[in-house]
């Protein structure tokens, strides 16, 4: 029998209809000699029922029915009694009623239960992967993905951007993680890498003459992995000649709103908020900021420098800066919770941080004496703080103090829920340092990758200030997550060389790892520029997701393995032999 329908598409209008239906049996219940079913499929549920005295045969069968069996039925499809309707179902005011049943496969037990959406554990539910997708929640994000990346096409596409495949078997090139390598039988000794970004190709294509681009990439970096990373992932890749930042501005705050707007059908404020990398760490103390709530950084440097509170004196006296942050209702915190804020600060970087519970008429804190009253007003006065506030103070060079307030900020917020569950902010976060210095080996090195250009002002300090020099570089940040990094890149051999000189690579290594890069620039290549959103990102977001593995189909574990599959896994000598290799150990 083949099908007439789909689950969710009947409705009160199609009564009398005789239809066929596909899918799993979702639940069963014995109501008194009738026995429902509700049939699913992908697109939904509806109820079907076997009445024993329409036909005995039929009913026997489907009291062997069990969840997740496969079945087929044919029926006519009816009205439901009076004070029987489901509202909560699309197909609630009807069922069918079964004329024909066959059994298509049988379930086994299950290991845990795929009609709702209680937690199985991960490691459970991604080995038996195929029976956590057909959950409820797990196929809307599924589906979601897949309209997101249909509005991604079709808006691009309208824009004039074509969509070129760029190779993964690839060279190893320095792009700030690990690479994944691949050897190579028919060179043995030499290896494949697999590509962190398609960086280089789309800079040649845009040397090609095709100036736009786009490609719904697979990217892979053997990296520690956390809630929003896998060894392989997928970006929209992009790349344009004859533009500036604000184009990209501009497209990418389209492309978003489209993408909201289409699947989610919610508006989204274009243009975005804006803010440089130095007013993002001034203000947030991160350059991937939440802003949808407040608790910005105070300095208070010039506040303290006179106190009697000789850490904060001494870290004045040295160059250091004494920084804030102020929590709206945070004097609930217990001291369990203020050692563990301590903890985290020590953590990041600090050697210790200051609390001080504003309560009524008086304050709480371990070194209350030691910063006097006068400082304690001043504080009052510079944070307008009333009573049942918590003041977060740290003392030491400005990036670790803003660094660690930046955290701070970000699990005192999660403890007040100060952002709520609902809302999307966008921001840009412009104006990057192009280097950053290497404390530990005593160098520059890209704060993004070494393809990135140095603001035109700013060119005339890569001779004499690298700290200075600030790059074309931007990120779309949403509610505290960087959703994708982009930039104007180098397009002339003469300075991007004058770069990798500046990164400390030697003429070998360059030619080895670039020289097909800058080969190309010596024959007319464009400005251009590009940017690269995160889709995997992007959808754990809007799907309100813990983790990017949830709109995944099959992803990795945190240590990067596959319980579906047992991948990695051992392979044979006979493999190895052939690609040369040897397993040590």
């Amino acid at each position: 029998m083949k099908r007439t329908h789909n689950c969710d598409e009947l409705r009160l209008s199609d009564a009398e209809k005789d239809v066929i239906l596909c899918g799993w049996v979702n639940s069963r219940r014995d109501h008194g000699g009738l026995i429902f079913i509700d049939l699913r499929d992908r697109e939904g549920l509806i109820q079907i029922v076997f009445d024993p005295q329409a036909s005995e045969n039929l009913h026997k069968t489907a009291e062997s029915l069990r969840n997740e069996f496969v079945i087929c039925i044919m029926g006519i499809v009816s009205a439901r009694p009076q004070g029987t309707v489901n509202p909560r179902l699309a197909t609630g005011e009807i069922e069918i009623l079964v004329s024909e049943l066959t059994i298509l496969n049988k379930s086994k037990a299950l290991p845990f239960e795929v009609n709702d959406d209680k937690d199985a554990g991960e490691d459970l539910r991604l080995t038996y992967r195929y029976l956590d997708l057909r959950r409820e929640r797990m196929k809307r994000n599924l589906i979601l993905r897949s309209k997101v990346i249909k509005v991604i096409r079709d808006f691009l596409d309208i824009q004039g951007f074509l969509e070129i495949e760029t190779p993964v078997l690839t060279k190893s090139t320095p792009e700030g993680a690990r690479d994944y390598l691949v050897p190579s039988r028919l060179n043995p000794g030499n290896f494949f890498a697999l590509p962190q970004s398609p960086q280089l190709f789309k800079q040649i294509l845009m040397v090609s003459g095709f100036d736009k681009y786009y490609q719904i990439a697979k990217c892979f970096r053997d990296e520690d992995l956390r809630k929003d990373r896998q060894p392989e992932f997928t970006q929209l890749d992009m790349e344009m000649s004859f533009i500036d930042e604000e184009d990209i501005y501009s497209l990418i705050e389209s492309l978003i709103r489209k993408i909201f707007k289409e699947t989610m059908n919610m508006e989204i404020q274009i243009p975005f908020l804006r803010l440089t990398h130095e007013q993002a760490m001034a203000r947030y103390g991160t350059d991937k900021p939440d802003t949808r709530y407040g608790m910005l950084l105070h300095e208070l440097s010039d506040l303290v420098k006179a106190s009697e509170f000789m850490v904060f004196k001494k870290v004045v006296e040295s160059k250091g800066r004494v920084m804030g942050i102020k929590a709206t209702g945070g004097a609930r915190f217990t001291l369990k919770q203020l050692d563990d804020l301590t903890k985290s600060a020590i953590d990041a970087g600090a050697k210790g941080l200051v609390w001080i519970k504003v309560l009524e008429n008086d304050f709480q804190s371990p070194v209350k004496k030691h910063l006097g009253e006068q400082l304690l007003q001043s504080l009052v006065n510079e944070f307008e703080v009333k009573s049942g506030d918590l003041l977060l103070l740290v003392a030491d060079i400005a990036p670790i103090a803003m660094g660690v307030l930046g955290v701070l900020r970000v699990k005192v917020a999660e403890a007040l829920n100060c952002a709520g569950n609902e809302g999307f902010n966008f921001l840009w976060v412009t104006d990057f340092p192009l280097f950053k210095y290497n404390v530990e080996e005593k160098r520059w090195d890209s704060e993004h990758h070494p393809f990135t250009s140095p603001k035109p002002e700013d060119k005339k300090y890569l001779d004499s200030d690298l700290a200075r020099v600030r790059s074309c570089a931007y990120d779309l940040v949403v509610n505290g997550t960087e959703l994708g990094s982009g930039s104007i890149r180098i397009h002339e051999e003469q300075l991007q060389q004058k770069i990798f000189d500046i990164l400390g690579m030697d003429k070998d290594e360059i030619k080895a790892k670039f020289g097909f890069l800058l080969e190309a620039f010596s024959y007319g290549a464009p400005p251009h520029g590009g940017f690269a959103p995160g889709i995997d990102r992007l959808l754990c977001l809007m799907s309100n997701s813990a983790s990017i593995r949830d709109v995944i189909a099959f992803p990795k574990t945190q240590k990067g393995f596959c319980p579906l599959t047992m991948a990695p896994s051992g392979v044979s000598e006979k493999q190895l032999d052939e690609l040369h290799l040897t397993i040590k150990g």
